[in-house]
């Protein structure tokens, strides 16, 4: 965590970077580290549509983009969108999505990115995309690249890949955090939303639950050699 001047975060939809690394972002923002957001899609195929639906196929990226625009604000981070179609990034040309990330990173020259481990993502967005990040750091030269870490986040990926390098145990006040910029992603975490505001009386017992899914963020560092 220490001696980073500035950190790259890659993943492809809006709300991936609150519910994948507002820990993280929490602890560097703290050090007063730089942190930019790179978002590869506007998730315009987000299956939410609210209850009432409230948004369509045509609209639900107008809203995502606002959303992520009001979480990177309480977050403290900058982005940018990459401009991929949501559930398409698996389809498009790695070599050429690699290449566009490496002249995005060549421009804001992280010390450290973080992105998905390609095949350990629940969506083949985050594996896609995951891949081709890996690929234009790879690229990159060495002498001016970035430490990269690859966050997995299937159930099974300690039996599989072993003990992540890096854990980041969230404390109460990183936790809360956390949850005040996933709820800035209404559209997505409606359910949530409403289960906090209809539960009060097992309120400890959701919270309890969502901090023993969310309450930990872990990376693995990934070896170019």
């Amino acid at each position: 965590m220490k001696n980073q001047k500035h950190v790259v975060i890659i993943y492809p939809h809006p709300d991936d970077e609150s519910f994948g690394a507002a820990g993280v972002i929490y602890q560097f923002r703290k050090q007063g580290v730089p942190v930019t957001y790179l978002c590869g899609t506007l998730g315009e195929m987000g299956r939410n549509m609210g209850t009432p639906q409230f948004a369509n196929r045509e609209t639900l990226a107008n809203i995502r983009v606002q959303e992520l625009k009001d979480a990177c604000e309480f977050l403290d981070i900058d982005y940018q969108l990459l401009g991929y179609r949501d559930k398409t990034i698996e389809f498009e040309n790695q070599r050429k999505v690699a290449t566009h990330i490496k002249e995005v990173l060549e421009e804001i020259k992280p010390t450290l990115v973080i992105t998905h481990y390609p095949g350990h993502g629940v969506h083949p967005d985050h594996n896609a995309l995951g891949a081709a990040t890996i690929e234009a750091v790879r690229l990159m030269d060495e002498d001016k690249r970035p430490t990269l870490w690859a966050s997995a986040i299937t159930q099974d990926f300690e039996r599989v890949l072993g003990e992540p390098d890096v854990v980041i145990p969230l404390d109460d006040e990183q936790f809360d955090f956390k949850l005040k910029a996933i709820m800035r992603h209404k559209s997505q975490a409606e359910g949530m939303l409403k289960k906090l505001q209809d539960m009060p009386d097992e309120l400890k017992i959701y919270i309890a639950g969502l901090k023993e899914r969310l309450g930990k963020e872990r990376f693995f560092i990934w070896e170019f050699n």
